[in-house]
């Protein structure tokens, strides 16, 4: 999971609006957060744009993969609706309403995974700068608690691991592919004496406002490498 620094106070005039009067009651949440539609798309945008395009919890590009994205309320509306417009409480999220009528229930994932599911003692937060280093990801396409957790710090990766459904069968398959060819792209230019620093920046720096997939996956891969290249971009 990689850290959403929110650039922004409010995300737009609307959203800053709705929020000055917010919803009192889980049903009222609901209610305006529907009527709320016709503005949802300039709110989204932001939300990508902070994000560099990336899913805030799967770090896919859905763009690539021929889907699209959600708002989505890290706190959940029903569970708490004064912060349904509360800008610091929204992301992006891969998959809308459509992209699930197309997909088998275990291949759901991120904020369609987990619905009005939260609890805020476990559930780690991509708004928290400290996110990244709660998980780790395996050459296999697995995401795993860090070893040097502790105790309760890996049962909240667990807890958000699988609230938000991000071993399903197809991230699972999509980073084990991307690491296979991050391997053989590493081996290649270790044997042709080509840079590794080039090749780490490719998908560790922004191009046109957007990130490369799995960039948490890439920074781990490369390393130290990795944090040099980070430094100077």
């Amino acid at each position: 999971m990689r850290w959403v620094e929110k650039k922004e106070s409010f995300g737009s005039y609307h959203l800053q609006q709705a929020h000055q009067n917010p919803p009192s009651t889980p049903d009222e949440a609901r209610s305006r957060w529907k009527a709320f539609r016709s503005h949802k798309a300039k709110v989204l945008k932001k939300l990508l744009d902070e994000q560099y395009g990336l899913c805030c919890y799967s770090e896919i590009r859905a763009d690539l993969e021929d889907l699209d994205y959600h708002i989505e309320h890290v706190e959940p509306k029903g569970k708490n609706p004064p912060r349904t417009f509360d800008y610091a409480n929204l992301a992006a999220s891969a998959l809308n309403s459509d992209d699930i009528k197309n997909r088998v229930k275990e291949d759901v994932f991120g904020g369609h995974a987990k619905l009005s599911q939260y609890d805020a003692n476990l559930f780690i937060s991509c708004h928290n700068p400290d996110c990244s280093r709660y998980f780790v990801y395996s050459s296999d396409g697995k995401i795993e608690p860090r070893e040097n957790l502790t105790n309760f710090e890996k049962q909240q990766a667990i807890y958000t691991r699988d609230l938000l459904n991000l071993n399903c069968s197809y991230l699972v398959n999509r980073r084990k592919h991307y690491y296979e060819e991050l391997e053989k792209l590493f081996e290649e230019h270790l044997d042709k004496n080509w840079s590794v620093e080039d090749l780490a920046a490719i998908d560790l720096s922004p191009t046109g406002q957007k990130l490369s997939q799995f960039f948490s996956l890439t920074r781990q891969f490369f390393g130290a490498v990795a944090e040099q290249v980070l430094q100077t971009t």
